[in-house]
């Protein structure tokens, strides 16, 4: 008999989030945090305390540069967000006219664009968004191929989700507790329907993201639209002229980008006649990209090259990119996103734990599954505890590693990897109850040592941040805590819980004993 429809269903949404269930939790676990990625930057960056808006920071980092390279052919210039971070500076020294001579350097200011002191070098929060699309020691076109395959799982499984679950809405308000496999399809549905929304719009938001490279075909039909000539490093033969003032710049491109600020400076034989400013927008003030850059003679602030105009296309899918990456929302939004991106990764953690629940009561003997059942159950505690822990030593790494150290945001991220590694090993050779008690254990205490930690290796803990009322850091520690203390509940309720053995089935009566 074949099966009817929703059964159907059901079976392509088991499989499609079993399959790359670990992989899209570490995606939604990663992309989450990058919501606040800037303020986790800054909590990373413990020694930039002031924070000067972004005008001010240009002005003070073209005075920089002015001072430590005036002979520089070019200049680079990254401005710190408004809602906080670093500034960035590179430069291009060429000792004869050929590029294979060129000297290459690079700073980072503080907020108020002095070079002391220089925060600490870190991956910060740049890291966990790259991470969750590039996936860090993947190559570049392989990671974002494989995150755009789990993504349209992920699409696969939430429509097949909603055509099986027909009582969706009502099981919302029903979230029963100590009931086993019940329990954890509550948890599911409940982290499904909350932000079912979200889900749909992040997941396919996200693919498109990455459409020009899955579907390349209707770039390469449509005429290029014109581009600005790319800055060479030769010397100037010009002869030497002082750079405009900024501000003006800065003010006459926001006025032509409707308020937007400018995220980015580059300078071509800036101090001599033929110098060049060029202005890039940036795309946290709107959904979407309307703006193309705008180039300035650098000695007489004239403009020469208006923005390009941008056609509707192109605002269409940088709304789409917008809306996935979220810079443009507010703090409340912000939040909402960052709720709604945890309850995804919940939604698919229970989806995880739901397998493993179900199969469980149907084996012949629970407490010797087969072998592909424990490659499961252990790829669960290895993802979905491993790495939380991981994120968690990579902030401690922060804090603990020297700030002179040779490699120092390198060693950060190897501190995630071997993390997590450890406690899928740790999850393999442990029984697995066992492995889940002592990994959420140590996760637990992991989350627990990260304010500790800070406020004896800096002069930013939790106390002194409420003191000075630096939200920022108080907001990161008492997440830390929060998370701390659910972990710890999770560990209490899980060491106590005993199994219910399962009912054992009648067997039927034959068809002689019926006769």
């Amino acid at each position: 008999m074949m099966p009817g429809f929703r059964q159907s269903m059901a079976w392509l949404h088991t499989w499609s989030g079993l399959l790359l269930g670990w992989l899209l939790y570490a995606v939604f676990f990663t992309g989450t945090t990058a919501y606040f990625n800037q303020e986790i930057t800054a909590w990373m960056t413990p020694e930039s305390v002031e924070q000067a808006d972004p005008r001010t920071a240009a002005v003070n980092a073209q005075a920089w540069l002015a001072r430590h390279h005036p002979d520089a052919v070019t200049w680079d210039v990254m401005l710190p967000a408004s809602r906080g971070g670093e500034t960035r500076l590179s430069w291009t020294e060429a000792s004869s006219p050929t590029a294979s001579d060129a000297a290459r350097g690079s700073m980072r200011l503080n907020g108020r664009g002095l070079d002391t002191p220089v925060p600490r070098p870190t991956a910060g929060g740049q890291f966990l968004y790259g991470f969750h699309y590039e996936l860090h020691y993947v190559p570049y076109r392989t990671a974002r191929w494989i995150v755009g395959l789990s993504a349209m799982f992920m699409l696969v499984a939430i429509v097949s989700g909603i055509v099986t679950h027909k009582k969706i809405f009502a099981d919302f308000f029903m979230l029963r507790f100590g009931k086993g496999q019940r329990s954890w399809l509550d948890a599911h549905n409940v982290t499904a329907v909350l932000a079912l929304p979200f889900h749909l719009m992040i997941t396919y938001t996200g693919l498109v993201a990455l459409m020009h490279m899955y579907m390349p075909w209707p770039d390469m039909m449509r005429p290029k639209p014109p581009r600005f000539a790319p800055m060479t490093i030769e010397a100037s033969a010009a002869p030497s002229a002082p750079l405009t003032a900024l501000l003006p710049l800065l003010t006459q491109a926001s006025q032509e980008w409707g308020g937007v600020q400018a995220v980015r400076i580059k300078y071509q034989h800036p101090g001599h006649a033929d110098a060049r400013i060029t202005l890039f927008p940036s795309g946290a003030d709107s959904i979407a990209e309307h703006h193309g850059a705008q180039i300035f003679d650098g000695a007489t602030g004239a403009l020469i090259t208006p923005p390009p105009s941008t056609s509707n296309t192109h605002i269409v899918e940088s709304a789409m990119v917008g809306l996935h990456a979220g810079r443009y929302a507010a703090p409340t939004l912000r939040w909402l996103y960052f709720l709604s991106g945890l309850g995804g990764t919940v939604m698919i953690g229970t989806g995880l734990l739901l397998w493993i629940v179900k199969r469980r009561q149907r084996l012949p003997d629970p407490e010797h599954p087969y072998f592909g059942f424990r490659i499961v159950e252990r790829l669960n505690i290895g993802t979905i505890v491993g790495l939380p822990a991981g994120v968690a030593a990579y902030f401690l790494a922060n804090r603990l590693l020297s700030t002179d150290a040779v490699g120092r945001a390198d060693w950060e991220i190897r501190c995630l990897f071997i993390t997590w590694t450890a406690l899928l090993v740790w999850s393999i050779v442990r029984p697995a109850k066992s492995a889940w008690v002592e990994a959420l254990t140590v996760c637990a205490l992991l989350y627990a040592l990260v304010p500790i930690v800070s406020a004896l290796t800096t002069t930013r803990g939790l106390f002194s941040s409420l003191i000075t009322r630096d939200w920022v850091f108080v907001s990161f520690d008492l997440v830390m805590l929060i998370t701390a203390a659910l972990l710890t509940l999770a560990v209490r309720k899980l060491a106590s819980h005993t199994p219910k053995a399962a009912p054992r089935r009648k067997p039927r009566p034959s068809v002689e004993a019926a006769a």
